[in-house]
């Protein structure tokens, strides 16, 4: 259990990160915004207090004990980018070069990247990737976890519901999934285009345990990832979120999937997130 000190500073690094993705994507005149500010909570506690994290150059058996992260949804790389500058992977300063001819920040994640385990971007393949690091790790008997984001919308890929299948058969207790279920994709509602509720009950019916959560709250995201490393099976963890949360015009509207603010957009949702 997280306490009120702890959380307060999950709160800012929130903040941070939130405005982060804004001048990031505003810079860059390109990226995805919605989907990046409804996995901020998610990531900032995964990365901060629940994963071991090691930057490259460590020694041996403590990098390689490392846990591992796989954003299935590859296109939010840039709360993905806020958070690994936040870790030191590289500086902050680098950020503002989001999508800029030769940076290592692409648009989805790149092994140029520090801090990046493998580069994702089709969704659909990340949970069949992380099914396969998962594997891997307990052939090795190697002490860690992985990790992997999905969005819902990607959860219409056929490919997901395989890796959903094979995850139990294999018995990868170091697996779990984490589900940004902001109910919208790029074309509109995910119920108008593929429905997926009732998705804990889909998610239980393929033998994993499933824990759903208010994805924004932090001590939720902290208690159900601790809980979940203790499984003795694949953990989802279904994560309600808002897409575009933090900034009022942008929440709750699929039309800020992928879209860049203008000067007056940005400095209007700057201003709400600096209150």
């Amino acid at each position: 259990m997280l306490n009120e000190s702890e959380i307060k500073e999950i709160e800012q690094l929130c903040l941070e990160n939130r405005k982060n993705i804004l001048t990031m994507v505003y810079t860059a005149k390109s990226g995805h915004i919605g989907g990046s500010m409804s996995s901020c909570e998610l990531l900032t506690v995964l990365f901060h207090k629940c994963m071991k994290t090691v930057v490259k150059g460590a020694l041996s058996d403590e990098y390689d004990s490392r846990d591992r992260f796989v954003l299935s949804k590859g296109h939010v790389s840039p709360v993905y980018y806020s958070v690994l500058a936040q870790l030191g992977y590289f500086p902050k300063e680098e950020l503002l070069t989001f999508r800029q001819l030769g940076t290592r920040l692409q648009g989805h994640p790149s092994l140029w990247c520090p801090g990046v385990e493998v580069a994702t971007g089709s969704l659909g393949q990340g949970l069949s990737m992380a099914c396969g690091i998962a594997m891997s790790l307990k052939l090795d008997k190697k002490p860690a976890n992985v990790f992997v984001l999905l969005g819902d919308g990607e959860l219409q890929e056929g490919n997901v519901w395989e890796a959903f299948m094979q995850a139990p058969h294999r018995n990868l207790d170091n697996l779990i999934a984490i589900i940004d279920r902001n109910r919208l994709q790029i074309d509109g509602s995910t119920e108008d285009i593929m429905p997926l509720d009732n998705l804990p009950e889909k998610l239980a019916a393929f033998n994993w345990k499933v824990i759903e959560i208010d994805g924004h709250n932090i001590s939720e995201i902290y208690d159900a990832i601790e809980n979940a490393k203790q499984a003795s099976c694949p953990v989802a963890i279904v994560a309600n979120t808002i897409k575009g949360k933090g900034v009022s015009f942008m929440e709750n509207n699929a039309g800020w999937h992928g879209k860049a603010p203008s000067k007056e957009e940005y400095e209007k949702a700057m201003a709400e997130l600096n209150g």
